[in-house]
């Protein structure tokens, strides 16, 4: 039996909250230095920056994003198999601390090897997140025994911490970065990291009781004596809809990734960012979206709550999710519209806002579902593993965002942004028809009377 934290907190486990500030201070982290990321590479080197060309900056930005994604893969796998969940968390953290820090070094102490360092600095980012991501969340369904109605609420808390410590993190970040310098940035970011760290290890004795002590696949052996026995057919199903939704998100996060891209050196070059005589940072804009999910995500939440037996399946979800993107990105068009090909001319900044706050509504119809539909689907063995992989679509997502974004200078922003648009709302129809077939597939876990009542119309169609 996991043990978790005696007593609750707002009808949750106290442990939630304990995970809620854990990944808050390391979401801190991974978005301050996001935030920056691409303006530093672009950045002169008179001014502190690497110098390089927007279509590499771009390029570097997709790889290290995409790995950052891919990794969770092996830590699950790790975790899952010989770690366990806490000590996988610790180890992660160490290594991210020690990323930023190293990025934060100035150049002047290793001149000759500038770009070395910075490429050390983020792998140790890389292989950092791949022990840190996957745990972290499977942690928070583990709080939760199976059918516990409490977890869809459980991961929307959650989510609000992940999207507090970004909100923070634009901000921090960017005002570091104009007052003292890209390495001052880092270091902040570096700071958050270590909040994190010592948070969990303090404080997880306490809150969490057994949790993410074992690794999964011993505790799976030891509750049925299983560990070698093949998939059931439910399980292949359930295993079956977490891939196909992967494929989906895949087109989601692809064009919502372009925030740390192409949106973001779109926003330094051809937005008006004037309010009076103060010009807003170019990385304030990153906190838009965390503000929106913030003020949003209870007003979503309430919605679902109040249309009750008529609330939309994971599915559908997923489909407004990527109809909620192609709509944001139509901001995106407006504002290359107004620019009309005259590179001199800056457009409104509510262009951005806008486009921000639709996709802010898209991610809130499917990250967080789909955090909590892995959990729900995933065989109690595979559980890392497979959140690892559910992080894996996202990084080949990342990775084409920045493939994507490199095009601009050949194809321009608008056949980037109308482009992604199109793509979104194709995909959006395809998953639709869909939806049916895979809520079959997920055999009761999205309530048993829907199961049901979509078996029942399966099988009419099928006759």
């Amino acid at each position: 039996m996991n043990n978790p934290s005696k007593g609750t907190f707002l009808g949750h486990p106290k442990g939630l909250f304990l995970l809620f500030g854990t990944e808050l201070w390391e979401r801190f982290s991974y978005y301050g230095m996001r935030a920056v990321l691409v303006l530093y590479l672009t950045a002169q080197t008179t001014q502190g920056g690497l110098g390089w060309n927007q279509a590499d900056a771009l390029k570097l930005y997709g790889i290290y994003t995409g790995l950052v994604y891919i990794t969770p893969l092996i830590g699950g796998w790790l975790a899952d198999t010989f770690l366990g969940q806490r000590r996988a968390i610790i180890i992660g953290a160490i290594l991210m601390a020690a990323g930023q820090f190293t990025l934060a070094l100035p150049h002047s102490m290793f001149p000759d090897s500038v770009n070395t360092m910075f490429y050390l600095g983020l792998a140790g980012l890389i292989i950092g997140n791949g022990l840190f991501k996957p745990n972290i969340s499977t942690m928070v369904g583990d709080l939760y025994e199976e059918g516990d109605h409490r977890r869809d609420g459980a991961f929307t808390i959650f989510y609000m911490g992940i999207n507090l410590g970004a909100l923070i993190a634009g901000f921090v970040a960017g005002a570091a970065a104009n007052a003292y310098g890209w390495q001052a940035a880092f270091v902040a970011a570096g700071l958050g990291m270590l909040l994190s760290l010592v948070l969990q290890t303090t404080m997880a004795p306490s809150f969490l009781g057994n949790i993410g002590k074992e690794p999964a696949a011993k505790r799976a052996a030891a509750a049925g004596n299983q560990k070698k026995a093949p998939l059931t057919k439910q399980e292949v199903d359930r295993i079956k809809v977490i891939l196909t939704l992967g494929l989906f998100t895949i087109i989601f996060w692809a064009g919502f990734e372009q925030a740390g891209g192409l949106m973001s050196l779109y926003t330094e070059q051809y937005t008006n960012r004037m309010i009076g005589s103060f010009e807003v940072p170019t990385a304030w804009f990153q906190s838009l979206n965390p503000f929106f999910i913030i003020t949003l995500a209870p007003v979503i939440a309430a919605i679902w709550v109040k249309m009750g037996k008529r609330e939309p399946s994971s599915p559908v979800k997923f489909a407004m999710g990527l109809l909620f993107l192609a709509l944001g990105f139509l901001f995106m068009i407006g504002a290359v519209l107004e620019q009309g090909g005259d590179n001199a001319v800056k457009t409104s900044m509510f262009w951005l806002i806008g486009a921000y706050l639709f996709h802010t509504l898209g991610e809130l119809c499917l990250s967080p579902i789909g955090l909590s539909m892995v959990t729900k689907l995933a065989p109690l063995r595979l559980a890392s593993l497979m959140m690892g992989a559910w992080f894996g679509f996202v990084a080949l997502a990342n990775y084409a965002a920045g493939f994507i974004g490199s095009f601009v200078g050949e194809s321009g922003a608008m056949a980037i942004f109308g482009g992604i648009a199109i793509a979104a709302t194709i995909s959006a129809a395809i998953l639709l028809l869909m939806s049916n077939r895979l809520i079959y597939w997920m055999h009761g876990a999205e309530g048993k009377a829907v199961a049901e009542e979509e078996k029942g119309k399966l099988e009419t169609s099928a006759v």
